[in-house]
């Protein structure tokens, strides 16, 4: 009975929005977008600017593995002109429950023109098809999402050119700055390997030459054999700072850090401050030797 008269409620907002013009022609600004994930909330904004409003689905902190939308995201959907999907799996059942609601919206992949990596054995995402969804952590990768953003809110609102087209150079600049200032950084460390819990940076370590090295095993602590392989593994290649995200159990981190006279550093991949957060990974330079 709550279900149906949840659905119910959608369905008459969706229809009340439908009469009062949301899905007209004429575009009223800001320009209402909703993304997946909170990355993806700055690479808009930065091209978009005061012409958009930006909603993430996935906030910090939150398991894109366990999402279901609210009721206020469903109405959000409802209204929104584009949703730009980057390839995380949950989208995967999403997709129909956005098209269902909101019938004017420009659905948009990011992943255009983009090669995938595959996920390392033992560490796939859920329905992912063992592909890597984690393109916003190299700035190569992230102009081309640039591109794609810039090119649908173009279509979306032309009036908007200008202010679009200052906005995707002023950040294709900014990504070149930050590539710059990466491969710098890591110029004397090539090959060198780091350690997370999860798997997220293949993307960032294949641009820059690093490796790094998943704590987790099928989404699990390691145990046992392998526990002694990871301590072991950190200590011959004088690894001291083991990255972790905030929602995952940080317990197997503590025990190996410990191990190795190490550091655990939490990190938020999903931070609306992407540029600042891409450059964790070098703080292993600056732990203990």
């Amino acid at each position: 009975m709550k279900l149906f008269r949840k659905t119910f409620l959608i369905l008459f907002f969706i229809l009340i929005f439908s009469l009062t013009g949301f899905t007209g022609q004429n575009v009223q600004l800001p320009i209402p977008i909703f993304v997946t994930i909170m990355p993806q909330v700055y690479l808009v904004e930065r091209i978009g600017g005061d012409r958009v409003i930006v909603d993430a689905l996935v906030l910090p902190g939150k398991n894109s593995a366990t999402y279901s939308p609210s009721f206020k995201q469903m109405l959000g959907l409802a209204r929104a002109k584009i949703f730009f999907r980057i390839g995380v799996p949950m989208e995967n059942s999403l997709m129909p429950k956005i098209k269902n609601v909101g019938k004017q919206i420009l659905i948009v992949d990011t992943r255009k023109g983009i090669k995938q990596r595959r996920m390392e054995k033992g560490h796939h995402h859920g329905g992912g098809g063992g592909l890597d969804p984690h393109i916003w952590l190299d700035p190569k990768l992230v102009k081309k999402q640039a591109k794609t953003i810039y090119e649908a809110l173009i279509q979306v609102d032309p009036e908007g050119f200008l202010e679009y087209t200052s906005g995707f150079n002023s950040f294709i600049d900014d990504l070149d700055i930050l590539d710059k200032k990466i491969k710098a950084a890591f110029a004397s460390v090539n090959g060198s390997l780091f350690f997370v819990f999860h798997p997220a940076f293949g993307y960032f370590a294949d641009a820059y030459g690093l490796k790094q090295v998943a704590v987790e095993i099928e989404g699990n602590a390691p145990k046992g054999k392998d526990f002694s392989i990871f301590v072991k593994k950190a200590i011959k290649e004088n690894t001291h700072v083991i990255f972790v995200q905030p929602q995952f159990d940080k317990t197997a981190a503590n025990k190996i850090a410990k191990a190795i006279n190490g550091t655990v550093v939490s990190y938020v991949w999903f931070s609306t401050a992407w540029v600042l957060r891409l450059v964790i990974p070098t703080t292993f330079q600056a732990a203990p030797q």
